[in-house]
């Protein structure tokens, strides 16, 4: 069977992290998917450790076809996500950061949603759930649904729209979705700046902006390489955040302390073309 969406999964150094988020992907149903990892560890891959062998045979024991990939000399985080990008032949591509942890059902919610909304993406902004008592309603208040499909948006820094980023800090997608009151099955799609961790995007709307091959202007070291590339979809294809979310942050310590490069910032993002929306 074909699959709908290609699951990538940049990886470095996060062996028990990998494995978390492999066993999250394991207990995923519908639509049908591939999972590809590509590591850029320092010594032996993250993918090589017991348990997250243990979650690829799980993977393949259900019919999931999982290619893993050494990707060395390390180029960068950008470089990882054009690398993979570059093995997906699905009409969709999930890139998972290797610490998230999807609850069962988070995978076929997010199809559920791009399909419906036909934009350039959709996300499950991560939650760190150790800030679950921790209430921010001063940071929800730029929360704004979509009642149509989502149109094309040019967001810059300073701007009204940039301030959605709070929606994502801590545990407020979980407070959000609380604050929804959703019943099973149900989702609401709402504006973002861009989504951290966990994104869905439509192959070919992502390619025809160049995908991620902005790599080859960053130093090694660099950060903010998936908000420029949600920032050029979203100004031509639109994007959105859906709620509940799903996706867990395990909140390990980054694997990219170095952000003196922000990638969002030294490479420009695109207007959206006059009257171009995202249908």
């Amino acid at each position: 069977m074909t699959a709908a969406i290609d699951v990538l999964v940049p990886s470095r150094n996060r062996p028990a992290e990998l494995a978390t988020t492999l066993a999250g992907l394991a207990a995923q149903d519908g639509p049908e998917f591939t999972v590809m990892v590509s590591d850029q560890s320092d010594a032996e891959p993250s993918y090589a450790c017991p348990s997250a062998q243990a979650m690829v045979r799980v993977l393949w024991h259900k019919g999931k076809r999982v290619s893993l990939y050494r990707n060395l000399p390390r180029r960068g985080l950008a470089q990882q996500r054009a690398f993979l990008l570059g093995h997906a032949d699905a009409p969709y591509v999930l890139f998972l950061d290797d610490d998230v942890w999807l609850e069962p059902g988070t995978l076929e919610r997010l199809h559920d949603a791009m399909t419906e909304l036909r934009c350039g993406f959709v996300g499950s902004a991560v939650q760190g759930l150790s800030y679950v008592d921790d209430h921010r309603p001063g940071e929800l208040a730029p929360y704004e649904e979509w009642t149509a499909p989502p149109t094309p948006e040019s967001i810059e820094p300073g701007s009204a729209e940039w301030s959605r980023w709070t929606l994502h800090n801590a545990a407020n997608p979980t407070h959000l979705a609380d604050r929804l009151r959703l019943r099973p099955g149900d989702w609401r799609a709402y504006k973002v700046a861009w989504v951290g961790g966990c994104v869905l995007f439509d192959r070919e709307r992502l390619e025809a902006v160049g995908g991620f091959d902005f790599w080859t202007r960053l130093p090694r070291e660099h950060s903010g390489e998936d908000v420029l590339a949600q920032r050029r979809v979203m100004a031509v294809a639109g994007g959105a955040g859906i709620l509940p979310s799903g996706a867990v942050h395990l909140e390990a310590p980054t694997t990219v302390p170095d952000r003196r490069v922000d990638a969002a910032e030294v490479i420009p993002s695109p207007a959206p073309p006059a009257g171009r929306s995202c249908r």
